[in-house]
């Protein structure tokens, strides 16, 4: 049995979450990308994997104004089949990328504070470039088979457009759909807790507060284990909870309706993920933190003379 809601409460929660998210990832992740291509040279393997990673996120927050729209308009989804499912790839996909390079930058800092000497930090930028390009290969393949099967149906007179629904029974499709959701979350969340661990340890005798690069590497790790906690915890418990429920052979669908809007209202904080990303930038180096910090004092400057300039313009024609 698949079990089809009207979401009602989503169309209320969403679309204001959506937008936010978008707008906030947006810019974010766009300041991110100028600096790292404008200003923050040269780059090291750690910055090869960062810039993909604000690639990732930028790509996301893409297609948020979409669904967006979607839930606006009481998810009904007007764009056809064929973009639906482009839609929800490339959500999908730059989801699994996202976390994917933050992985990846969690083991490149574990290299360098737990195993300094290690080839792998001579790694050059062109391997390090290699290396990315695996795993956006990688990303694609888990996701790519949403773009071989329609996920647009029709309900209570509006068209719908969802890659995940509640279906009591465990269907072949559901079932690797699911599975994949989870280990992408699981897999990459143990790798980074075990680095973080693990640099934790390394620095612990090492006298933390004062030296500014051991104190800015627990920082870091820091802030990726809150991003994958923050973003993607929620919702994978909520999803472990519906896979209970299923085992049980618990074939009501009113008794799935409040984990359903759960689910979705979770999965809306994974995109949060593009939103906190930059935080994760912010502590990668001091020179990504001058740049930006610049930036805004730019910003801010250029503001207050505008404010001033009108002002000054006035005196000069009363003293006339």
């Amino acid at each position: 049995t698949t079990c089809r809601f009207d979401g009602s409460v989503l169309l209320y929660v969403l679309p204001p979450v959506l937008l936010v998210e978008c707008l906030l990832a947006t810019l974010g992740n766009g300041i991110a990308l100028w600096i790292f291509c404008f200003h923050l040279k040269p780059w090291k393997t750690s910055t090869v994997f960062l810039f993909n990673l604000a690639l990732a996120d930028f790509l996301l927050s893409i297609i948020l104004p979409f669904r967006t729209s979607y839930y606006v308009r009481g998810k009904d989804w007007i764009f056809g089949d064929v973009f639906c499912r482009i839609s929800l790839f490339m959500l999908a996909m730059n989801r699994g990328g996202s976390i994917l390079f933050l992985t990846a930058v969690a083991v490149d800092r574990y290299f360098r504070v737990v195993h300094p000497h290690h080839p792998v930090n001579s790694m050059s930028i062109a391997k390090a470039a290699c290396f990315a390009c695996a795993l956006w290969a990688l990303a694609i393949a888990m996701t790519v088979y949403l773009l071989t099967m329609p996920h647009h149906f029709c309900f209570e007179n509006a068209t719908h457009c969802e890659s995940f629904t509640t279906i009591t029974h465990h269907g072949s499709d559901s079932v690797w759909h699911e599975a994949l959701y989870f280990l992408e979350f699981v897999v990459p969340l143990a790798v980074t807790l075990y680095c973080s661990l693990q640099i934790i340890c390394q620095l612990k005798g090492r006298q933390v507060g004062k030296h500014s690069k051991i104190r800015r590497a627990v920082y870091f790790v820091g802030a990726v284990v809150m991003v994958f906690v923050i973003c993607f915890f929620p919702s994978n418990v909520t999803r472990l909870v519906i896979w209970a429920k299923k085992a049980h052979h618990i074939e009501d669908c009113d008794s799935y309706k409040s984990l359903d809007d759960a689910f979705f209202i979770t999965v809306s904080l994974t995109y949060f993920n593009s939103v906190l990303d930059p935080v994760v930038y912010y502590f990668s180096s001091p020179t990504f933190k001058r740049i930006y910090r610049a930036a805004v004092k730019g910003s801010l400057h250029r503001q207050d003379k505008e404010h001033e300039e009108p002002g000054v313009e006035k005196m000069v024609k009363q003293s006339e």
